[in-house]
């Protein structure tokens, strides 16, 4: 069995040494306890310093392609290396090393094939009032639109089964913690939580530029997964909804209208007529979004088995070459 701990970069000169140091050379179920290091485009020396440090394996990005896309480009690399398990940690040590143990328990036991390490938010006091406010909310969006109960799903210290990291895709650009748990849970995959520790700050987060930033962002892609992975129960809710408000002007307007004041509201007529056709062509494309999410869900399958094939190809030709 072996295991790899990826870990993304970006601009990590000051702190990868200490989360390197940190991470356990054997972890119990394991025979191999590799290395990954994702270096995101950095403009410092990252990637030396995880050559310096003997990471087993360094993917040396040309330009910043952004955390979900780095997250990515690791679990790749992680299957053609043939990994059994892969665990995912930061940079900035904010997380208990020690704890990938209890982590990777569950995948060992064969309970869960996707971990999420659940943070002590409450107990950590360098998590803003608003930030702990949007963790629970992007929780809360993940537990709706996956079907499970994560109640740390912006948490990056995680671990996938080998099964379960060859059927994740990305498309948000942004972070992948929210999305990978969904489509996990979509594809019906075992998905648990285990207390993790944290450790002190060492440096701001980076993807906390500032605090309307991150609501901006946060906000934008909590509704993107509900349009993604929700497509017909979001536009259907959003026609409802119009054809409600038209509905209930008419009735207004004919109360008045039998009430002999008719005259003076037709403008009532007219917002209800814009209000009633907007929301029946919103009906019409939550129909046809469900029909794309059903197609863009075959083309997911076919993509996800024939990178999976060329991994296992990668891996057998290695082995090979290794007799």
């Amino acid at each position: 069995m072996k295991l790899i701990i990826q870990i993304p970069c970006f601009n990590e000169a000051e702190t990868l040494a200490i989360a390197l140091a940190a991470l356990p050379a054997a972890v119990e179920g394991f025979d191999t306890v590799e290395t990954l290091v994702i270096n995101d485009g950095s403009s410092d020396n990252t990637s030396q310093i995880a050559r310096n440090f003997g990471v087993n394996h360094i993917i040396d990005l040309k330009t910043n392609q952004g955390l979900a896309k780095g997250f990515m480009a690791g679990i790749r690399e992680c299957l053609n290396q043939g990994a059994d398990v892969i665990v995912n940690t930061d940079a900035d040590n904010q997380y208990e090393a020690q704890d990938i143990s209890k982590l990777v328990e569950p995948i060992l036991s064969g309970k869960a094939d996707y971990v999420i390490g659940e943070r002590p938010i409450k107990e950590t006091p360098h998590f803003s009032a608003s930030k702990k406010m949007l963790q629970r909310l992007g929780s809360w969006v993940v537990r709706k639109a996956s079907g499970t109960n994560i109640p740390d799903a912006p948490s990056g210290f995680r671990a996938l089964s080998r099964e379960c990291a060859g059927q994740l895709n990305v498309y948000n650009d942004y972070t992948y913690t929210l999305e990978t748990i969904i489509q996990a849970g979509r594809k019906g995959m075992a998905i648990c939580s285990v207390p993790v520790r944290t450790n002190k700050d060492l440096r701001p987060s980076r993807l906390l530029h500032s605090i309307p930033d991150y609501i901006k962002r946060s906000a934008f892609t909590i509704l993107r997964i509900f349009v993604v992975y929700q497509p017909f129960r979001s536009f259907m809710t959003v026609a409802i909804t119009l054809i409600a408000a038209g509905l209930l002007l008419g009735v207004r307007y004919l109360y008045f209208k039998i009430s002999g004041d008719g005259a003076g509201h037709i403008q009532s007529v007219i917002v209800m007529a814009v209000l009633l056709v907007v929301g029946f062509q919103t009906a019409l494309i939550a129909f046809i979004a469900d029909l794309l999410a059903v197609n863009r869900k075959i083309l997911e399958d076919l993509n996800n088995a024939q990178r999976n094939d060329r991994a296992e190809k990668q891996l057998s030709e290695a082995k090979d070459g290794g007799r």
